[in-house]
């Protein structure tokens, strides 16, 4: 790419899935998006549009909108008006919509990430986390879990359910469960899905949580 996207593109590129990278916008938006290398056509249908890795590159990368007198250099462009955008639980939100729709969305964004490991590495492997993953671990994390049927814990955490928090360890989150086979079905699932778990106690509470980081080998 010799040329930075234009404002157009730039809106378009901002405002894809933040996991998957799925695309919306015209058809001359998109396609110039693919002819520069930011974007592709998945081959199974329906042949939506996602992200390249120079795309995700490109959308976390704070630019200055050149539309916007006065802006700052450096400064991050304002995202674009969008309040559907898939984000994975990571538990202690409040009540939010489930159903067959969410389970749909859950999925999708999980497909999605698979193929975006499978671009993002040259032997095609989906077996490990891929860069996107390392930088955003909590949230890699959690969609692991909810795709595959872990149940996200709500506000009140007696109930039950995962919580997927930061730790001050590098590329390493913690999850937290109350039951202890729900602890443990947590670390399987994310073993599965190329993690690495261990599980270990809390010195001052003795609570119980799994340790996950993305499995490099």
């Amino acid at each position: 790419m010799t040329r930075p996207p234009t404002a157009a593109q730039r809106r378009v590129i901002d405002a894809a899935d933040p996991v998957t990278g799925r695309l919306r916008g015209t058809e001359s938006q998109i396609a110039a998006l693919v002819t520069r290398g930011l974007a592709f056509r998945h081959p199974r249908p329906p042949h939506d549009h996602f992200l390249t890795p120079a795309g995700h590159r490109v959308r976390e990368t704070p630019e200055a909108s050149s539309e916007t007198p006065g802006a700052v250099p450096g400064t991050p462009a304002p995202p674009a008006a969008d309040a559907g955008v898939f984000a994975a639980r990571v538990g202690g939100e409040e009540a939010a919509a489930g159903g067959p729709s969410r389970a749909r969305e859950v999925r999708s964004a999980w497909e999605g990430l698979l193929e975006l490991r499978r671009m993002t590495r040259p032997d095609g492997a989906v077996d490990r986390p891929c860069g996107w993953e390392r930088t955003h671990l909590v949230q890699a994390a959690a969609l692991a879990l909810e795709a595959a049927g872990h149940r996200p814990a709500g506000a009140d955490a007696a109930a039950g359910g995962y919580r997927v928090r930061a730790t001050p360890q590098p590329e390493a989150v913690a999850v937290h469960e109350p039951g202890p086979e729900a602890l443990r079905a947590c670390a399987a699932t994310l073993d599965k899905a190329g993690w690495q778990t261990g599980e270990y106690t809390e010195p001052r509470t003795g609570v119980r949580y799994v340790l996950a980081s993305p499995r490099r080998v």
